[in-house]
């Protein structure tokens, strides 16, 4: 063998190695349930800090938007409604409702939030079902809430009375109820 192409070979290994995940599963692992997390039903999404699972896919913040648009009308029925406020302290958002009170949040095309909410007035219902991993839920009553990990109410908060849930998740609590969750990017005007 020539020094050149042992060389060659010694870098294609490193390279090979340099790409380790380093532990981190991967989509279809995190799906499969290996990292201890249970698989997400056809008909169901997931809200997690980092994104969402739609049925077997899952999103992170950043993925595409038409992809997680499909995989959240397969699980819910179609969108109920989109738009855009152009006027976003983060930058122009583009917004896509859907049945069960979710609405998720779009820049340049990509994932950038989520928030559920309690449905509106004259909205279908959901083929399927939103949930929060772990017992928070839209509707949950405040002792629960309280009783959470993580929990901190955000003081001074000029919303109402918003709440966090550790570092990524945050919320609303009106009338002793969770009235909204949400993660990412939003378009609170404070």
């Amino acid at each position: 063998m020539t020094k050149g192409l042992a060389l060659l070979m010694l870098a294609g290994a490193l390279a090979l190695a340099g790409c380790d995940s380093g532990g981190v599963p991967s989509p279809s692992e995190r799906l499969e349930g290996k990292t201890g997390e249970a698989p997400v039903a056809a008909n169901a999404v997931e809200l997690r800090p980092e994104g969402l699972v739609a049925g077997s896919e899952a999103f992170f913040f950043a993925a595409g938007q038409k992809e997680v648009e499909a995989a959240l009308a397969k699980a819910l029925g179609a969108a109920l409604r989109s738009g855009s406020n152009p006027e976003c302290g983060a930058g122009p958002v583009r917004f896509t409702d859907f049945p069960g009170g979710l609405t998720v949040h779009f820049q340049e095309d990509r994932l950038v939030g989520w928030n559920w909410h309690l449905a509106q007035d004259g909205d279908t219902p959901a083929s399927g079902t939103v949930k929060l991993a772990g017992e928070v839920q839209v509707g949950t009553a405040r002792s629960v809430v309280e009783a959470a990990p993580g929990f901190a109410p955000v003081e001074g908060s000029t919303l109402g009375e918003e709440f966090a849930l550790g570092e990524a998740i945050g919320g609303f609590i009106t009338a002793d109820k969770v009235e909204m969750l949400y993660a990412g990017t939003q378009c609170f005007f404070r």
